[in-house]
């Protein structure tokens, strides 16, 4: 089958040569097929491509395209959606131009996609036969996986199928998307495919091993950290939303009962436990009737299961909040109540992600692969019914 393979470049020039050598070799039985870079380089790469291409053409190899854009709008998810914007294949693979990315993986993800009817295939590294060793070191691995968590729990139906929500490479199916309902900023440019639109895409995965760059240096920086952060409040997630309001709520809730009880003299710590069991059964009441509602059927758990859940979680978080609070307290001298107000911001994210993910976390309808003990959805099966257009990104 032909594919078009979309390469988002910046300052990638010596990498452009190994990787169309690579594309060329692992879709030699593909004929249509071409490479498309969309270039926002400010060095010499698009003269490096324009090169690479002439001498593909004249040996009959695979054919190489240039989009080079003298205005990056959108950033790297804008020059991908310009990208798509031409293709003329009914696949689209796209990927990074460091070669981390493995060019021989291109026409694997969208063969499974048009095998299996799917409009989106994703190419995973926390999927049996993955691996995220490619990152520069611990600390960006865990920033990685902590980043596609809190995706994955923003949108729990859309990405029900996902464990990879932020990677760079994936095979789309043209026919299956609106490009303009994208609002494509910053990197991350699969969280707002698949976020967006009227329907859940039909999704699976395959495994890939993401390695070493070939040349340069990644462009991952705090600033783009910051961008990742940007683009996730720009979907505007209704679900969390939500769950912040009742979060907040619930904290104001116990800063207040926590104040009321000290103030008739109830000791601060004992004060805590009782604002602590009250906030936990009005929180649990509210979300499962306002935030998570509409999971309740899809999820792995049962009423009481998730119950048991939700306050084994909240007990142990505080449980382990209260040493915190009382040493925090004792050493500094602080007012126990602005502590404690600040305390219960930070653990706002962690509740969100352990309700998001475990006790409401919805069934899968792909199976991990290898695991045949779920039915593969057709498409269109997984679209979402009223109860979850809060998922839908408008």
């Amino acid at each position: 089958m032909a594919i078009t393979v979309v390469v988002p470049t910046f300052n990638e020039g010596p990498n452009v040569a190994e990787l169309v050598r690579r594309l060329d070799e692992a879709l030699a039985g593909s004929p249509g097929s071409c490479v498309l870079f969309v270039d926002d380089s400010k060095d010499d790469t698009p003269s490096i491509i324009e090169r690479v291409a002439g001498e593909q053409a004249a040996h009959g190899g695979l054919p190489v395209r240039l989009i080079h854009r003298e205005k990056a709008d959108g950033g790297l998810s804008g020059a991908v959606v310009e990208g798509l914007r031409s293709v003329r294949t009914e696949w689209a693979v796209v990927m990074d131009g460091d070669l981390q990315h493995p060019p021989e993986l291109a026409s694997v993800l969208a063969s499974r996609g048009q095998e299996g009817g799917l409009d989106v295939v994703v190419a995973s590294r926390y999927i049996g036969g993955g691996d995220a060793g490619g990152l520069d070191g611990y600390w960006r691995r865990a920033v990685s996986s902590t980043s596609a968590l809190l995706a994955r729990s923003m949108f729990p139906l859309r990405l029900r199928n996902v464990t990879d929500p932020l990677t760079g490479f994936f095979a789309v199916r043209l026919a299956a998307l609106d490009l303009d309902g994208l609002r494509p900023r910053g990197f991350k440019i699969l969280l707002e495919v698949l976020a967006r639109g009227k329907r859940t895409l039909a999704v699976g995965e395959e495994p890939f091993v993401f390695g070493e760059r070939y040349a340069g240096s990644s462009k991952a920086t705090l600033r783009m950290g910051m961008r990742y952060l940007e683009q996730l409040a720009s979907l505007r997630f209704g679900r969390m939303s939500r769950f912040a309001i009742i979060g907040g709520m619930g904290a104001v809730w116990n800063v207040l009962i926590l104040w009321a009880l000290t103030t008739l003299g109830v000791y601060y710590l004992t004060a805590a436990v009782i604002a602590a069991v009250v906030t936990i059964s009005v929180n649990f009441a509210l979300q499962e009737r306002y935030v998570f509602r509409d999971l309740r059927a899809e999820g792995r758990h049962g009423f009481w299961s998730r119950l048991a859940h939700s306050f084994a979680f909240n007990g142990t978080e505080a449980a382990v909040r209260l040493p915190i609070l009382w040493w925090v307290v004792e050493v500094s001298g602080l007012w126990p109540v602005l502590v404690q107000a600040l305390m219960l911001v930070v653990a706002f994210l962690l509740r969100f992600v352990f309700h998001a993910q475990v006790v409401y976390r919805p069934r899968r309808t792909q199976p991990l692969l290898g695991d045949s003990s779920l039915p593969s959805s057709q498409p269109g099966n997984d679209v979402l019914g009223a109860s979850g257009a809060d998922e839908r990104v408008q």
